[in-house]
This record gives C-alpha cells, sequence and structure tokens, in this order.
C-alpha cells in the first residue's frame, strides 16, 4: 500500500484548490474531479482536521488550502489520508517490532527498511508546489 486512491483523490483536490481563487466545496470538487462525494467528503474532512485544509461553512463556504503549496509534503497528505505512513511493504518498520522475530536472519529486511527510508524522505520533501510546477 503505497498510494491507494484515498490519497490519489487527495492530491487531485489539493491542486485543484491550490488554484482555486474561493472555497470550493465537496460537491463542486467531486463533479470536477470525478470522485464520488460522499468519499471525498471524507477524505477533505480529514485533510481539514489535519491543518492541510481550512473549512468554511455556509452558502460561499467549502475548502482552500491552509499552508502554502511549498508547506504541504506528500508524506502529510498520504499519512493523513491513510491513517498511517504509506508503507512499502508488509514487515516490520524495525527489527524489534519484526512480529517473526525474524528480522535478524531475514537476508531482504534490510533492503526493505533501507527502500522504506528513501521513499519516506522522497514523500517528506516532495510539496504541492512540485506537484503543480511539473
Amino acid at each position: 500500500m503505497l498510494i491507494t486512491r484515498a490519497s490519489e483523490y487527495a492530491i487531485l483536490s489539493l491542486i485543484l484548490l491550490s488554484s482555486a481563487k474561493d472555497p470550493m466545496d465537496s460537491e463542486t470538487l467531486s463533479r470536477k474531479l470525478s470522485i464520488p462525494k460522499s468519499f471525498l467528503a471524507k477524505i477533505l474532512q480529514a485533510l481539514a482536521k489535519e491543518g492541510l485544509l481550512l473549512s468554511y461553512k455556509g452558502v460561499r463556504g467549502g475548502f482552500t488550502l491552509a499552508k502554502e503549496p511549498h508547506e504541504i509534503s506528500m508524506l502529510d497528505v498520504t499519512t493523513t489520508v491513510e491513517g498511517k505512513a504509506p508503507a512499502v511493504f508488509e514487515c516490520a518498520p524495525s527489527e524489534s517490532s519484526c512480529p517473526s522475530d525474524r528480522a535478524k536472519s531475514c537476508s531482504i529486511w534490510p533492503f526493505l527498511h533501507k527502500l522504506q527510508g528513501k521513499i519516506d524522505s522522497f514523500l517528506g520533501e516532495l510539496t504541492l508546489a512540485d506537484l503543480i510546477e511539473e
């Protein structure tokens, strides 16, 4: 589970909101991105709860970015939406937390751990601004 549909929808929503002059409601975002409204609403609420979006109520309500695009990392987005950090493999993050107690003798654990670190670092450095500029 690295990037699920929820993360994809969150990122697409943030890209669209980054260019909006006014708040956009979940219905408008849902329609423009062809995303199921109820699913998107949950994603937007999670992003707002975590402080990545601001939520406004009322007739002209909706969502706007709470931070500048260069301050929103993809690691923050994916972790918020998924409820945990994205993982490349179904393995323990440390030798001591290995459920089978075989991490020390596992020949691929060091490689997988190193790969996970590189992905975490990449997602932590990659910002919404980077996606908008590409």
